[in-house]
């Protein structure tokens, strides 16, 4: 009889207590309330997910996909681990490899912006860059061919997460609200990478038979915009994103069509200039994909003011904003790419003002 070596159990065994003390020193991250005076009625939480050790919402899904390989048998003591990732999951998976002394290797685009990079690397991690984004799937199957662990955000991400409970983002953001006037919220909205925070949320919506709807934020044009839909898995974007992380060139196998309620489209002009706005209410910077989850929660909120209804919204605050300091927050950069966020800046300054919905068209 085969039996599963005793060096390798041990190390397993002291590689989950580590994963295991490393999340209770981690403390919740807060759920942030503010007031918009247009939106009279309506509660609006921002769940920082950008105060994680490794600044964003990816070190919950990063310790999770450790914690699914190491239990499933197939990361090992001394084997190099690998997965594709745009920049936020490959920093968390970098901090992870290196609390469990493992060598890690992102396989990112090449238009990764620097600072994420830079960030896998200060970590110990290793960069492969490659040219087309639609590259990254295979280049990283080609490493598991050659020994490493493939983590598997794209396609293990909806199944390493604990619907259930176990603290996950959801069970979080429902037990802080406990006491809020509001304490089931109208809506929780959040974008779509590899569709794991959404599948867990719409679950754990479900599992608790709340009357809370899911939105997905999405660039627009991108695939699981189109996926949703059409009820289509095969679909893909139809135009290019400059924000990362969301957004994806096609629908990943994690997300779930039939837990979404809706999906806002959101321009990469508006999602930039969200951005900016956060800063200015909250005083500190975050990614684009935050951004773009402001347009969606102000979107629904118009849509509940005018029919007059009371509520709550939520939201996350998703990355650190200082990764984006020579993109997103870069006016070289933006006029590089034809982005001009200031007309939409104005508008959702306005919105915030009067209520208004910042999609409705202008006349």
């Amino acid at each position: 009889m085969t039996q599963f070596p005793a060096c390798d159990r041990a190390w397993l065994h002291a590689a989950i207590d580590a994963l295991e003390r490393e999340a209770a020193r981690s403390a919740d991250t807060h759920l942030l309330k503010i007031e918009l005076p247009g939106y009279a009625g309506i509660d609006f939480y921002f769940k920082d997910e950008a105060a994680h050790p490794t600044g964003s919402l990816k070190h919950r899904l990063a310790r999770s996909l450790y914690l699914y390989a190491l239990c499933n048998g197939r990361l090992r003591q001394g084997q190099p681990v690998v997965d594709a990732s745009s920049g936020s999951t490959a920093i968390a998976e970098a901090w992870f490899a290196r609390l469990l002394g493992l060598h890690f290797t992102a396989v990112m685009p090449a238009c990764t912006a620097p600072a994420k990079i830079r960030a896998v690397e200060a970590l110990g991690g290793s960069c492969d860059l490659v040219d087309d984004p639609a590259e990254v799937y295979e280049r990283a199957a080609t490493h598991a061919r050659n020994g490493a662990c493939h983590l598997d955000q794209f396609g293990l991400a909806e199944r390493a997460t604990d619907w259930r409970g176990n603290n996950n983002i959801a069970e979080s953001i429902l037990g802080q609200l406990t006491r809020e006037p509001h304490a089931k919220p109208a809506w929780i909205v959040c974008g779509a990478g590899t569709g794991g925070t959404s599948a867990t949320i719409g679950r754990y919506l479900r599992y608790r038979r709340l009357p809370t709807r899911l939105c997905v934020a999405e660039p627009s044009g991108r695939s699981f915009a189109h996926g949703w839909r059409s009820r289509r898995a095969d679909a893909c974007a139809s135009q290019p994103t400059l924000i990362e992380g969301i957004g994806r060139a096609r629908v990943e196998p994690c997300f779930l069509f039939d837990v979404v309620d809706a999906v806002l489209e959101v321009p990469d002009a508006a999602s930039v200039a969200a951005t900016w706005l956060l800063e200015e209410i909250f005083a500190r910077r975050y990614g684009g994909s935050s951004g773009t989850n402001l347009v969606a929660c102000l979107e629904l909120a118009a849509a509940m003011r005018a029919r007059g209804e009371r509520g709550s919204i939520v939201s996350l605050l998703c990355d650190r904003g200082e990764r984006y300091a020579e993109t997103l927050f870069s006016s070289e950069w933006l006029d590089l790419h034809g982005i001009d966020p200031q007309p939409w800046h104005a508008r959702l300054t306005r919105c915030l003002a009067d209520g208004s919905a910042p999609l409705a068209p202008t006349a």
